[in-house]
């Protein structure tokens, strides 16, 4: 009986020092690496949540590859909404500093994207709240970069940078117009 006693206290014993070892990596890979999100809204349809509310799409985010700010144009990302610091949004990277940008609704037809900043939208430009709401969005606002769709299992992919069609920052003979 001694002897179930004593091993049961060892295994509480590990169990309880595996958890207070677990916690904090855990915290620290959410934190510093990647975590999961639900994206929820019309904002980025129809390449997230196509099936509408019906169906939230799951995509996972990598905090370390935009640990130094880099992104690059077509990234979807997670930024903190520079409208209401305790929401984070999620829209498609479509000019960086010192792009010129030809708006879809913002006080200015045309805007070059400051330095430090970089230009966001959604995908269904009638149902989002993006840069075309706000202006250009400062890099130290960036969370994340959605790398990957988790969820639902037949949607799993990993998500490439592209731009939609007509989208993206302007060419010289277009900026002459």
């Amino acid at each position: 009986m001694a002897q179930q006693a004593a091993a049961g206290r060892r295994y509480l014993r590990a169990f309880v020092s595996g958890f207070f070892v677990a916690v904090p990596v855990t915290v620290t890979v959410l934190d510093r690496v990647a975590y999961v999100a639900r994206v929820e809204g019309a904002s980025m349809q129809p390449f997230l949540n196509p099936e509408g509310v019906s169906e939230c799409d799951v995509v996972l985010l990598n905090r370390w590859s935009v640990r130094n700010y880099q992104v690059q144009r077509g990234d979807i990302v997670s930024v903190v909404s520079p409208k209401n610091p305790q929401q984070k949004i999620i829209k498609r990277v479509i000019g960086l500093e010192g792009d010129f940008i030809r708006t879809l609704g913002y006080k200015n037809r045309f805007v070059r994207v400051p330095d430090g900043h970089f230009w966001i939208e959604g995908d269904h430009h009638g149902h989002s709240l993006d840069s075309n709401s706000f202006g250009p969005v400062s890099v130290g606002l960036l969370h994340g970069r959605a790398s990957h769709i988790i969820w639902p299992p037949n949607r799993w992919q990993r998500i490439k940078p592209s731009l939609p069609p007509n989208r993206g920052p302007l060419d010289g003979d277009e900026e002459e117009r």
